[in-house]
């Protein structure tokens, strides 16, 4: 039986600032460690080796490939969030697009009263709902 699921995020040199950008957004967020590249290793030195970090207590795992891949991230999967107030989710929704893509722009769309869908600076894909 598997022992835990994860999200596993894969950036190439934006690993930190994209964990510490997504733990500014929501309570209960937090780093809970980081292991960086050493001198000598496969990845760039001081880039994330591997890290953790908790979104509003959900766990995240993330890494710096040092291996350039002809992927990245994709709006099929998505970090779909529930906000408790309409201020939480346009905050959160207004700072994830800086620099991002709205895919479905903040509205009524007869399933949610308030929901949007964006890609943001990193290529992470997001869906906000006011729960």
């Amino acid at each position: 039986m598997a022992r835990s699921v994860k999200t596993h995020l894969m950036f190439t040199g934006a690993a930190e600032e994209a964990m510490t950008f997504y733990t500014s957004l929501f309570g209960g967020s937090a780093i809970q460690s980081i292991e960086r590249y050493g001198p000598g290793e496969q990845g760039k030195e001081g880039t994330v080796k591997m890290a953790a970090f908790t979104l509003a207590g959900r766990e995240f795992l993330c890494i710096d490939s040092p291996i350039e891949h002809a992927f990245g991230f994709t709006p099929s999967v998505s970090l779909f969030v529930e906000c408790e107030s309409q201020a939480e989710l346009d905050a959160a929704f207004g700072r994830l697009a800086e620099g991002g893509n709205v895919l479905m722009p903040l509205g009524n769309y007869g399933f949610s009263a308030r929901f949007g869908w964006l890609t943001d600076r990193f290529g992470v894909s997001w869906q906000l709902n006011l729960a």
